[in-house]
Order: structure tokens, then sequence, then C-alpha cells
């Protein structure tokens, strides 16, 4: 697995479900596997660093199978309860198998070697001054390239007693989250083996695994219900919840003529998980279109929509779109982003990204967000989201697209989403006046997204 993820750029958390079952791994046995294989992902920066000082020679200059095997080492004898004469003992067996007899002498000198500090013993060799250079204390200690640590920094107002706590939350594993969707299937439904799931924290339709695996329930084999972060309920309810305004000031609603149903759009729907929410939510007299520019994200959105009648996917360009302006009462722009809000989920990425995607990105998101604006129909509400926190794709880009339109308002999200799930959310407000949500993993529980509740205004 991190031999995949090194040499073909894998997703560790697509390839090691298939891997397990190839290799019939279950239960304890597979909850190990995957703690080797996060926890070693994670901790790479750290544990480069300590067989820096370990080798006599970069973590880097290694070959590439053989500081596989030392990474693995090291996490075993630095993070976990594996005992440090099986820690190493394996690692040299490992070593023999990938790379032969000669390398086997080099990783058990190197790996004794690490094992004669535990991790805060390290940390004190590695890590610059705390008080000195708070930065960079943050980045060798959590493991994370500095530029996130910053930009997690910023997110949180200067914060570092926050930032170290949401820097430490990426680093576990999360639990397993699954929504069921309504009409379709209902929470209780939503057991693995013995033992009954947990409510989620706030949304009604979550609920938390104790473990075992999500596709062995029914209602996820049948498409009933999904995996799906209680973050990402969240904005859906939120964005279902939010008042609309009529198309122009000067109408009034009447009880006896309600107004006719009007459709719904999510503009980047891929893979389809909120698109189904939000069309159980809105069904069955609103329809809902889940629209995204790649065809085989079209396709798993129209998988998932498959049970849901009002609602239907298509291949389609949100920057432009295949329908006419002001059409939808409700869009969900969940716009391509750096998804530094989901580290913990895909432990691989923080070495992948870098500040010069987020500058790649910023453009694109503007432009999505302001066609999701042009494809509301005047008083229609527009939810824009982010899997990050990064100041320059949330706040920024809304900033940015406020700045060159007269016809929104930015509603107070919080207050909306608090009214969709019948309690305050706490901690999440953000932004000028705290009208943006910001979920965090040390906060909520939940991946780090972001969401603004615009209101495209009626005509005068």
């Amino acid at each position: 697995m991190l031999a995949a993820v090194d040499e073909r750029d894998a997703y560790a958390n697509l390839l090691l479900p298939a891997l397990l079952r190839e290799r019939g791994i279950e239960g304890r046995d597979a909850a190990l596997a995957t703690e080797l294989t996060y926890g070693t992902l994670r901790g790479r920066q750290t544990y480069d660093a300590v067989l820096d000082l370990c080798s006599d020679r970069p973590a880097r200059d290694i070959d590439p199978p053989v500081r596989e095997v030392l990474r693995l080492g090291a996490h075993q004898l630095l993070a976990t309860r594996v005992a440090s004469h099986a820690a190493v003992a394996t690692s040299v067996d490992l070593a023999k198998d990938v790379a032969g007899m000669r390398p086997a002498g080099f990783v058990n000198a190197v790996l004794r070697r690490v094992g004669t500090r535990d991790l805060d013993g390290w940390l004190t060799i590695i890590t610059p001054d705390r008080a000195a250079d708070p930065v960079g204390w943050l980045a060798a200690a959590c493991s994370y390239p500095r530029w996130i640590v910053t930009a997690f920094r910023d997110a949180l107002g200067g914060d570092l007693d926050q930032t170290e706590q949401t820097l430490r939350a990426g680093n576990e594993r999360p639990l397993i989250t699954l929504v069921a969707i309504p009409g379709l299937s209902e929470p209780a439904e939503l057991t693995a083996g013995d033992r009954e799931p947990d409510p989620a924290r706030w949304s009604p339709y979550g609920v938390v695994l104790p473990g075992g695996d999500p596709a062995a329930i029914p209602a996820v084999a049948d498409g009933r219900a999904f995996v799906q972060d209680e973050a990402s309920q969240l904005v859906a309810l939120a964005l279902a919840a939010a008042p609309l305004a009529a198309a122009r000031l000067d109408q009034t609603a009447s009880p006896a003529t309600p107004a006719p149903a009007e459709p719904w759009l999510d503009l980047c729907a891929g893979p389809g998980g909120k698109a189904a929410l939000l069309a159980a939510l809105a069904r069955p007299a609103i329809h809902l279109v889940g629209a995204d520019l790649r065809p085989h994200r079209a396709g798993l959105t129209a998988e998932h929509l498959r049970r849901l009648p009002n609602a239907a996917a298509i291949a389609a360009d949100g920057r432009r779109g295949a329908w006419r302006p002001g059409t939808f009462a409700r869009v969900l722009a969940d716009v391509p982003c750096s998804g530094l809000g989901a580290l913990r989920r895909r432990p691989e990425a923080r070495w992948r990204k870098s500040p010069e995607d987020v500058e790649g990105l910023v453009p694109l998101q503007r432009e999505l967000l302001d066609n999701a604006v042009a494809s509301a129909r005047p008083g229609g509400v527009v939810g824009y989201v982010t899997c990050t926190p990064h100041q320059d794709e949330t706040e920024g880009v809304v900033q940015a697209v406020l700045a060159e339109r007269d016809d929104v308002t930015v509603l107070d999200a919080p207050a909306i989403l608090a009214d969709a799930v019948g309690r305050p959310v706490p901690d999440v407000s953000r932004g000028p006046g705290g009208r943006y949500v910001q979920f965090w993993p040390h906060r909520h529980g939940t991946d780090a997204l972001f969401l603004a509740l615009l209101r495209r205004e009626p005509a005068r």
C-alpha cells in the first residue's frame, strides 16, 4: 500500500479496502493494517526526520522499498503498542522480502537506533524551538507541511492552541459516519454486527458506526444509505432550510395560492452523496438536477440518485451550465478545492498538495460561485461549500464574488443551521459578523467544511 501511494500516486482510502478484501484480512487484523498504513502516511515527515538522525544517509536517498519499510517500522516503534523487538524483527523480515538480505542489516541497525528514544524524546531533537518558531514546531511535531499549518492557523484567527488541536485531530482515524436517506431508510437500520450505531451529534439522519464494514449493511448495499461525513449532511440540511424570497419584492405570498415547486441544482454533484440527501429532502414535488463536468462522476451521481424519482444527473460544466439563468430556487456549489479539510481521510494528500494548487483553484471556484448565483432565480439561495478552511478558497472567494455583484445578500448560516437541526451547533461561526459556518475536526468530529449561504435578491 505504501509503495502504491509513493510510486503510483494511489489513494489510500480507495485502494486499501480493496487490498484488505483481496488478501482476506478482516476484524482486528484489518484494523491494525489500516492503522499501520494511515499512521505511516500521516507521520512521514516526522519519521523521515528521525530516520535522518539514525542513518548514514538522508531518508530521501534511501531506496524506496527500504525507505517504506523503515517508515513502517518507525511508526510501530514510536506511535503504536507493538513491542520494540517485534517491530524491528518484522521490519527486517519485510526488508528481506522486498529488497534482499543486504538491506536487511541496514534496516535492523537503523530501527534499533530509532528505538532508543520514544517519540517525545525524538521531537525534542528534531523540532525547532517552539517559542521562536511555533509554526515550524507544529509542522514537525504534527507532521504537516508548514504551509498547511499556516493556512489552518490563519483560518483559526491565529490561535496556535486551536491550530495544534485541529492538526492532532486530523491525525486521528475518523469514525465511519452514515446517512440514512429520508424516505428510503431509517438511522436505526444502519447496524453493523452486534453493536448498535450511535446517533450523529446533530444530523437527524446520521449515525456513527462503532466498527465493521458499512458495505455489509443492507441499506448501504441497496443505495438507500451512504457513507457521508456529518458536516456534509449538515450543509445540505442548512441549504434546504434557508429562507427563500419572492421573485420580486412587490410580490406577496398568499396562503390560498401556494408558490409552485421550483427545481433545485447541485452544481458540482459528483459523486452524488449530497445530491441524494437534497433530493430526498425536496421530494416528492421538487425536482433536483445533479450536474458534474466529468461524465464518470455524473454517472456516480446518477447511481446515488437512482432510487429518487424526483432527481436526475447530467454531465455539464458548472461554469456555464446546460440550463437557463435564474432557473433554480436552491443551488449547491460544492466546488473543487484543495481538500485540506479531509486530510484525516486522505493521509497522503498533505504531501501532494502545494500552495500553487490553491492558487490554481481559486479562479475556478470564483467562476463556479458566480454562475451558481446566476443559476438561482431572484430570491433563491446558494450554498457555497468547500472541504477546506483555507481563507483564499473560502471567505476570499465569497468576498471576490460579492465585490462583483450587487444582487447578493449573505445569510446567517449558523442561525439557519440551528433552525434546520433544532438546536445550535456550537463554535461554527466564522467570517464577518460570524455569518459563515466552519466545521473543524477538533470541535465537531467532522471534516473541516466551510459553508456560506447567499441569497440572490429580487429585482426592485
